[in-house]
This record gives C-alpha cells, structure tokens and sequence, in this order.
C-alpha cells in the first residue's frame, strides 16, 4: 500500500476548522469542484466521511471533531520545521513583557509556578496576567495578549492552539461541614440536600452536574453565584454552602503542613460523572516562528503538567 499524501493534512485540517467545502477551497486557493474532490480523497483515505450534511449545513463527524486539535498541532509543527531556523534564543538576554490572559482559578493555581520558574530561565522576562472576562479572540487579534488560557470557545478558525492539560471538577467545603459526617461515600441525594455556591462570570446557573443530577430525579439549590472560583472557596469556607471548582485549583493548597490553607476547607469527589474538560493555551498565527513566544508556549506547557502531576500524586 503506498503511503498517504502528507498534503491532505493541510487540506484536512482546514476542513475541519471550517466545516466547509467552499470557505476551505477559499482558503487554500482551489475551486469548490477542486476541494471537492479533495475531500473524497480525504475520505477514502481516513475511512470517515468528515463531513455530513445537517439540512442545509454540514457538520464534522465524531471522528472529525475527535481529531481536531490533534490535526491542527500536527500541522502546526509540520510548518514550523519547514520554516526557516530562527535565530538562537539567548534566554539570559531576552528581555520581554508577555501578557496571558486566564481567569483568576488559572493564576492562583500556576502563576507562582510559572512566574518563579520564568526568573530563572529568563531573569529579565516579565509575565503579565490579564483577567478573563469572557471568551474572545479580539484580544489575540488585536495583539494586545501573547497567549490566552483556557476551554476553547468561539475563537475564530486562524486561531492556533495546544492542549496544556485535562482538569475534572471536584466538590469543596469547610472544615467540619456536616456533609462530611457521613459514613462511607457521599451519595447523590446527600449531594443534593445542601445548598450550593456556583462560579459563572455572566450569571447563568445550571450545567453538567445539574443534568446528572436530573437523571437520578435530583435537583439542587443554587443559593449563591460568583464570579471565580477563588470567591467559591471564600464563601463555601464561611457557611455551610458547597462550592464545585476544578482539581487544578488544588495544587497550591495541596501540601504536607497543616496551615490555614490547606485545613480550611476539604475537597470531595462528586457522586455523579461529570465530563473533563480541556484546558488549551491559544494564540495568533503570526506568533508561531517568534523565538521568544515558542519559548513561553513551551514554558506554560510545561509547568502546568509538572503542577498537575502534583495532584495526580496525591
């Protein structure tokens, strides 16, 4: 069998990011009829119709939204090979402002990490966190961030990204909350029975874990609504209210003294399945051959999994 044509990659990552055949023939300078026919080779060669007409529209097939990222970072780093060496990176000299943008959860969980880890490396590189008020790829393209933290949304098709690390969602409350006087595994009806403080920056309530919920004929009590997940901790710490945040937000309250910190509230599994979720590190194309910027996309990448591994071990 010969080997497969190494250009659909391109052809097929572009499909996927547009979901369809004429905007991805635009982009790649080729006739509909062309793209087309591209597409057909795409298919004989993955096995999977990619594409699928819904009405009027066409949508990504499961395998098609399964290999998303994974097809975008292979070409992403195709292309940077085939680019031209950059100029070797002096880390000692680089002297550079980057600005991330990331919701408050993310800083309290890995900006230490990252700033300390950065002094070393690079004594004269200064990272500026921006807060996160919504997802929105204006502040990418405007040039006014280097990187944006967070679950992928809407951020438009040129928008490049990498998966930095899954995080889970886990319950939390005082020290001394009564849900945890009970014996054996919190079930979902003792879930349910207490009232809950939620993290939404725009006031919705509801999500993953109230549809699970439901399919056991359970409902629970929003008492509260905050804007991060650092003001659900405050106030699940000081009443009787539950907070669901995500495991990362654990890692620098994870730790072998007994202080304030890490006894003034206890984490719990939740007692329905809930989805992880991805958190990416994004960024503009025009960004992609910038010695100084790989070098901090790498350095995000690898301190949040050296952060995370922290929880796995515990």
């Amino acid at each position: 069998m010969a080997d497969p044509d190494l250009n659909l990659l391109i052809a097929l990552d572009v499909l996927i990011t547009e979901a369809n055949v004429t905007r991805a023939a635009r982009r790649l300078g080729l006739s509909p009829s062309a793209m087309s026919r591209t597409l057909s080779r795409l298919r004989a060669t993955t096995g999977d119709p990619l594409l699928v007409r819904a009405g009027r529209q066409m949508v990504l097939t499961p395998y098609a939204e399964n290999i998303r990222e994974s097809t975008q970072h292979t070409v992403s780093a195709a292309l940077g090979i085939l680019r031209p060496s950059a100029v070797s990176l002096d880390l000692s000299r680089l002297e550079r402002t980057f600005t991330i943008r990331a919701n408050e959860g993310f800083v309290e969980a890995f900006g230490a990490a990252l700033i300390t880890s950065a002094a070393v490396k690079a004594p004269l590189v200064r990272l500026c966190f921006a807060a996160k008020e919504e997802k929105s790829a204006k502040h990418l393209r405007a040039g006014l961030v280097d990187l944006e933290i967070g679950v992928l949304g809407e951020m438009g098709p040129e928008i490049r990204l990498q998966a930095l690390f899954r995080d889970r969602f886990v319950g939390a409350v005082r020290k001394g909350h009564p849900l945890l006087e009970r014996k054996g595994n919190i079930s979902a009806a003792q879930y349910a029975s207490f009232e809950h403080v939620i993290t939404s920056r725009h006031g919705f309530v509801g999500g993953p874990i109230d549809k699970a919920l439901a399919e056991s004929g359970l409902e629970r009590k929003i008492a509260a609504v905050v804007p991060s997940f650092p003001a659900a901790i405050a106030v699940a710490v000081a009443s009787d209210l539950i907070a669901l945040i995500p495991s990362s937000f654990l890692i620098n309250r994870i730790s072998g003294d007994e202080n304030e910190a890490t006894t003034a509230f206890r984490m719990f599994e939740l007692p329905v399945k809930t989805q992880e979720i991805t958190i990416s590190q994004m960024w503009h194309p025009r960004l992609d051959a910038d010695s100084g910027h790989r070098w901090l996309r790498q350095h995000v990448l690898d301190v949040c999994r050296q952060q995370m591994q922290r929880i796995t071990k515990n």
